[in-house]
């Protein structure tokens, strides 16, 4: 159990509200989540880093006009579209991991238990990592401990991380009831062929060693709010057979549904396998360094600031970063599997493998905030995210199988007191009914596909929050790209400097690179990379300031500087022969600046950003998929239309962020768009479009906007994402139509007295086991 406080006594008037859940960087540097606004002045805060929280004027729209500014025109840092997510109702939350579910229909009941507990504001269980979290006003530990357990479930505390947690049961120990029941159910048929009274004897002892687990498990459900678990089910149906003599058949209802629960709690696993692999990537101890020797700690000991080493073939155990090169598999996280070479004062994400040397480093996470932490947290908050399909399914679950059991009421009571029929044919019959109503296939249908969908995404190097955003990408057929970062590197090069009034080459970038200094702005950093190589002694500006849409502007030995986009630029500030080269270079593809002393022009600057290695590859991939793709680019329209015909797409230029908006919206009238970046500028088009994807080089608000990330920074992963979900939706309708059909099969054969018990309850473990089977076909979906 975590309680975590909600209000730090901040003074900085946030009040203690939360900063949005969870900030993805890229894939080594995922921001941390916060509890106060960036800007709070509490030490206890934890400051959400933002890609803009510099002084620096990086939050510019990447566009050829090199503006500084956001793109909504706040100032720089400005959250924009950043909504906070409202404060908990409650004044701690705590947190326990679930031991003993199968299926998301456990993590239903659990839920119920506890949301009638005094103190209880809100419950959620996260079935795919197995944590219960619960917001409330005191301490309630000890009788949401008692729920729980009533219920049927076990809790671990999570308040001690090093101490070893509890044993799970092996293989053997879990099949051990179904080992035992099917040697009894064996013995009792033996005993029936050769003595059949002793065989009826033997078949009722087996249905009541079967029965009792399962009953004490529905009364439980029953008290826990859940009286129509489908343990009540089993127990009313195993009951009833006994009652009608039907003994053999009884035994064999409770094996079957005992084969089935080993079933499900199989697919169960398998499909957070996942995420177990997630976790496991952390080691238990590391080496750190202390007065030059090392010494072995537990991981949950290192803070920032410590220096570790990790030996070749050790995984690193918190985000660090390097002090001597070394090259790192980080396959794990981001899906490439092509080890990546560091060089010192690089980051590299936690969980990652080094592969050549030993390699030393700097922590730089806190406990609980690496990379494979976030990631972790990320996918407990997509669980919450369910598919419109799943909730209606869930929806629809609550009502069948009460629906469902007073058919079979009917069944059994109508005929014989309207018709003079048989008791026990009828009774036999809705017993029958009763087992067919067992909703378990259909409820885990969706779930369980959703589950192997997001993991096998995740394996694929793509995060995508929640079964609605799987669903949604299935619908797409059309993908709009922002141009800068994601269609291209988003690292220009300076190309071309042409001098003008006398100036020199030098001249013009030393003046340039004096007012650009401290910018993260791509073309500032072209700029500054360039001016380093060609004079490692720069210029020193004062008054730097950003020109929101124009450029930017200081003062350099008393003279005012200016680094601004042609169109800024006054026209009789330039030559007609200059106008013509500044045509010619963006007719090329390049990005020009003009150079400024005290309104007067000195100097050209083109740059040029090479497009991403597989971004024709990508396009192609998607057009395959029947996906057309546009270009909306904030660039000039002459570079934008040579990038657009190098890829063979259509586009739209000269946009800022609101045109980004308004061009998704009016595609999205048309069909079904996902909008593609990573700036804050186009966080709003990522809102307006029906998906949002970020890549995982993006900014913070780009990444929390959107609604799935390619942590592998790959365009490639956009048609595999697409055809992931296409799958993942093709096989919840098989999964849907496998468990409805089996049942109106039965339903009918039923009533027609053609199927009995045992077939029944076969036909719902069948299903169960056919469409976690067809679910868990997911995993090794390997989209090209």
């Amino acid at each position: 159990m975590i309680p975590l406080q909600k209000n730090n006594g901040c003074n900085c008037g946030c009040q203690g509200k939360r900063a949005p859940a969870l900030r993805i960087n890229k894939i080594g540097a995922i921001a941390q989540p916060g509890t106060h606004p960036a800007g709070c002045c509490s030490e206890k805060a934890t400051l959400a880093v933002s890609a803009c929280a510099s002084t620096d004027s990086c939050c510019a729209p990447k566009t050829g006009e090199h503006s500084h500014t956001s793109d909504n025109g706040n100032a720089e840092g400005s959250p924009g579209e950043d909504e906070p997510v409202s404060p908990l109702s409650g004044s701690q939350q705590y947190s326990w991991k679930v031991q003993g579910m199968d299926c998301p229909a456990c993590a239903r009941k659990i839920e119920k238990a506890v949301s009638g507990i005094d103190g209880i504001s809100h419950a959620k269980v996260l079935f795919a990592t197995e944590k219960l979290v619960i917001d409330a006003g005191f301490d309630i530990t000890q009788n949401v401990q008692n729920a729980v357990t009533a219920a049927g479930f076990t809790l671990q505390s999570l308040d001690k991380p090093q101490e070893k947690p509890a044993a799970e049961p092996s293989r053997l120990q879990e099949a051990l009831p179904l080992i035992a029941l099917s040697a009894l159910m064996l013995l009792s048929w033996v005993l029936d062929h050769f003595n059949p009274q002793m065989g009826k004897i033997a078949f009722i002892a087996t249905t009541l060693v079967g029965l009792w687990p399962v009953l004490r498990q529905a009364i439980r459900q029953t008290r826990a709010g859940s009286p129509f678990a489908i343990e009540t089910l089993m127990s009313i149906a195993a009951i009833g057979a006994l009652f009608i003599g039907a003994t053999a058949e009884a035994a064999m209802v409770l094996l079957l549904f005992m084969v089935g629960e080993r079933l499900e709690a199989f697919a169960s696993s398998r499909a957070r396998s996942g995420v177990k692999a997630l976790m496991a990537l952390i080691p238990d101890a590391a080496i750190r360094i202390v007065n030059g020797k090392p010494e072995t700690v537990q991981v949950s000991s290192l803070r920032p600031g410590d220096i570790i080493e990790i030996a070749a073939g050790a995984r690193l155990p918190a985000d660090a970063v390097l002090q001597s090169a070394a090259s790192f598999d980080e396959s794990a996280l981001t899906g490439e599997s092509v080890p990546v070479d560091h060089l010192p004062g690089e980051k590299v994400p936690a969980g990652s493998l080094c592969v050549d040397r030993l390699a030393r480093l700097e922590v730089a996470s806190a406990p609980g905030n690496s990379a494979i932490d976030r990631i972790l947290q990320l996918i407990e908050e997509a669980d919450e995210r369910r598919a419109p399909i799943e909730r209606f399914l869930d929806t629809f679950s609550r009502y069948y199988t009460p629906v469902i059991m007073l058919m079979s009421l009917l069944v059994i009571v109508i005929p014989p007191l309207a018709m003079g029929l048989s008791w026990e044919t009828w009774i036999y019959r809705g017993l029958t009914l009763l087992l067919i109503g067992c909703p378990c296939a259909l409820v885990i249908s969706t779930p369980a596909a959703i589950t192997s969908g997001l993991a096998a995404a995740t394996r694929q190097g793509a995060l995508i929050k929640g079964g609605a955003a799987l669903e949604q990408l299935a619908l797409i057929q059309t993908v709009a790209l922002d141009k800068t970062g994601t269609l291209t590197e988003g690292k220009p090069e300076v190309t071309d400097i042409l001098p003008l009034n006398g100036a020199s080459e030098g001249e013009v970038l030393s003046l340039a690179s004096a007012v650009e200094e401290g910018s993260h702005h791509p073309l500032a950093q072209a700029i500054l990379a360039r001016a380093k190589a060609s004079n490692p002694l720069p210029l020193t500006a004062q008054d730097r300031r950003a020109l929101a849409g124009s450029g930017v502007e200081g003062v350099v030995s008393g003279r005012k500087i200016q680094v601004l986009a042609p169109k800024s630029v006054a026209q009789n500030s330039l030559t007609t022969e200059t106008l013509g080269q500044i045509t010619d270079w963006e007719s090329s593809g390049k990005t020009v600046v003009v150079v400024l002393q005290d309104e007067n022009a000195i100097g050209l600057i083109a740059m040029q950003d090479r497009l991403r290695d597989d971004a024709a590859e990508a396009l192609q991939k998607l057009k395959a998929l029947g996906v057309s793709a546009v270009m909306l680019t904030g660039d000039n329209p002459r570079a934008a239309k040579t990038i657009a015909d190098r890829l063979g797409i259509d586009f739209r230029a000269g946009l800022l962020p609101a045109d980004k908006v308004t061009a998704v919206t009016a595609l999205n009238a048309q069909k079904p768009v996902a909008m593609v970046g990573d700036g804050i500028n186009d966080a709003p088009a990522m809102k307006a479009a029906t998906i949002g994807i970020a890549m995982g080089s993006g900014t913070d608000v780009a990444l929390e906007t959107a609604d799935a990330a390619l942590t592998h920074n790959r365009l490639n992963g956009l048609a595999q994402m697409i055809s992931l979900s296409r799958a993942t939706r093709a096989n919840i309708r098989q999964n849907i139509t496998i468990a409805l059909g089996l049942k109106a099969i039965f339903l009918v054969t039923t009533l027609m007295g053609l199927t009995g018990l045992w077939l029944a309850v076969l036909a719902d473990s069948g299903a169960t086991a056919l469409v976690t089977a067809n679910a868990l076909r997911l995993l090794r979906n390997k989209s090209k």
